[in-house]
């Protein structure tokens, strides 16, 4: 009976266990379905949370190219160091190996980690690295501590082409130049990936692409880097020799607009990030203003011409050498006496100028200039472009009309005196200037009479005579129209300064079949020189003969060419 009790309670036992397995199994198999099925949205979302990342794809900034297809601004990938500071745990040594690795001192990282928020959960330790300097840190596998793709912008023309193309930020924005003007153009739009990282952060597999990063797109500039150098070099070389404050060149193809080079100095390094100083940057070829001089009295002529007041040897009395104007005396460097309206030209003579100005209808001359786009913008649309000054015509007395006639009381920039020369480079078609390369066909505005642009420029060549002001302007094989320009600059304190110059020279070549307009300004040149025959028009010579034999413009006169090589005047250059 005993025996019959025991087997009893041993069966009742298995049951018991065998039960409780049983609805162990069942609750875990339960448990089972809803984890992995009716609670699985969930679960995935939280282990998702942990592990799956969303991370941004960064795109690179499309390029800026010369005319040529030579790179000018290029964006280069380089690794940003970032770090966590809530998964972050630095030793004493791990710091001091961290920050040998950055280049940085251990204690300015020291106070970075610490300024951090400790919710932040995304700090940047440092931007664009070396490769050398990423190697080491990725070598180190620091918990907490990552290298994030960049991009930094480089300029393999360094200063040549520095206030022209501008620069951008850590972020790769557009701040200065045609970087800033075309950041919409150039800029990429990054894209987004999903990916799987480990406990430490580090990414261990791409799980999915959520946006195709979009990079931006090349911008073909008129710039030629060739010719950007020869000007560079050559306007360099004449503001270190003629101790000038500043200095700028522009050269044109009056055919089509197109901006061959714009130099500017002083002029600092892009790449330089601690050389980015604003007077450094300042584009002063579209910025700064200043009375042109006698490079505007081609206009004047100009202007007499095209009213059928004169021609080129219609004769101008310049005796004594200075004119009465209401109660001022408009003055010659010396009397000059009887000249030609082309020998007016060729001395530079205000007086001969001013009286052909008297004689013009009024308001003619003003309207002249503002055709030919004084007072207004080139269009470049470039950052810090002026519009000049240009007062209303109407109210200009007789006085004014005189001292206009020969660029004072007006101010334009570079690039608007290029403009205006192009004019009587087209045969008297204005032709809207661009640094954009631009084919044909080309829109242009009629300003002068054919006949009239072709009189003047050919009044222009002897200018670089040796009776002109500017033979040191010649080049070998080639016919030169040009002017030259002196002018006072104003004294802070009202008036004009007798000690400080700004030195001009415009120029056409070749001058039966132009190719190129060339203005190089010179400001404040402290040496022994300072005229613009003597200071700027051998720059405009350097700088114009290397870019004719860069372009293959054939000579227009071999004979000239021979005669200038016998007597030495082509070393100005």
């Amino acid at each position: 009976m005993i025996a019959d009790q025991s087997r009893r309670v041993g069966r009742w036992r298995r049951h018991l266990v065998l039960g409780l397995l049983v609805l162990g199994a069942l609750g875990a198999a339960g448990r089972a379905v809803y984890l992995q099925v009716l609670n699985r949205d969930f679960l995935q979302a939280e282990g998702d949370d942990r592990y799956l990342r969303t991370v941004t794809v960064t795109a690179h900034r499309g390029t800026l190219l010369d005319r040529n297809g030579e790179p000018l601004a290029v964006s280069t990938p380089v690794e940003s160091v970032w770090a966590d500071p809530t998964t972050l745990q630095l030793g004493a040594q791990d710091l001091a190996e961290l920050a040998h690795a950055l280049s940085v001192p251990r204690e300015t990282l020291s106070q970075r980690l610490a300024a951090a928020d400790s919710e932040r959960r995304f700090i940047f330790l440092r931007r664009h690295l070396s490769p050398p300097e990423a190697r080491r840190v990725a070598a180190l596998k620091l918990p907490g501590v990552h290298l994030r793709r960049e991009y930094r912008r480089y300029y393999p023309t360094g200063e040549v082409s520095a206030q022209l193309l501008g620069y951008t930020d850590l972020d790769d924005v557009g701040l200065e130049g045609l970087e800033l003007a075309y950041q919409g153009w150039l800029r990429g739009r990054p894209g987004s990936k999903r990916v799987l990282q480990d406990l430490y952060g580090r990414t261990v597999k791409d799980v999915a692409s959520v946006a195709i990063p979009e990079p931006g797109r090349d911008l073909s500039l008129s710039v030629d880097r060739r010719v950007q150098y020869l000007a560079y070099r050559a306007l360099k070389a004449a503001v270190l020799r003629n101790q000038a404050a500043a200095g700028m060149v522009v050269v044109l193809d009056p055919r089509s607009g197109e901006i061959l080079a714009l130099v500017n100095q002083p002029a600092g390094n892009p790449n330089d990030r601690s050389a980015r100083r604003a007077e450094l940057q300042r584009n002063r070829a579209v910025s700064d203003l200043f009375e042109p001089g006698s490079t505007l009295k081609p206009f004047t002529v100009a202007a007499a011409l095209e009213a059928k007041l004169a021609t080129p040897t219609s004769p101008v009395d310049t005796s004594p050498g200075r004119l009465r104007v209401r109660r001022h005396t408009v003055r010659d460097l010396r009397d000059f006496g009887l000249l030609d309206v082309a020998g007016v030209l060729r001395k530079s003579s205000n007086v001969g100028i001013a009286k052909l100005a008297l004689q013009l209808p009024k308001g003619g001359l003003g309207e002249l200039y503002g055709k030919l786009g004084f007072g207004q913008r080139s269009g470049l649309g470039l950052p810090g472009e002026q519009d000049g000054v240009l007062e209303p015509t109407s109210g200009w007395d007789e006085l004014e009309l005189a001292t206009r006639a020969f660029g004072y009381g007006l101010a334009v920039t570079a690039v608007q005196l290029a403009q205006a020369y192009g004019v009587l480079a087209t045969d008297g078609l204005r032709v809207m200037p661009t640094v954009l390369r631009q084919g044909p066909p080309v829109s242009a505005e009629r300003v002068l009479s054919e006949a009239t642009a072709v009189a003047v420029r050919r009044m222009l060549e002897a200018v670089v005579s040796d009776q002109g002001t500017a033979p040191r302007g010649r080049i070998a094989g080639y016919r030169v129209a040009g002017k030259t320009g002196t002018v006072r600059k104003r004294a802070a304190e009202g008036g004009y300064d007798d000690d400080r110059f700004l030195s001009l020279f415009a120029g056409i070549v070749p001058a039966s079949a132009p190719r190129l307009v060339v203005v190089v300004v010179l400001d404040d040149p402290r040496g022994e020189d300072y005229y613009g025959g003597q200071v700027a028009a051998p720059v405009f010579a350097a700088v114009a003969a290397g870019a004719l034999r860069l372009l293959d413009v054939p000579p227009d006169d071999p004979r000239e060419g021979q005669l200038v090589l016998r007597q030495g005047a082509g070393s100005d250059g």
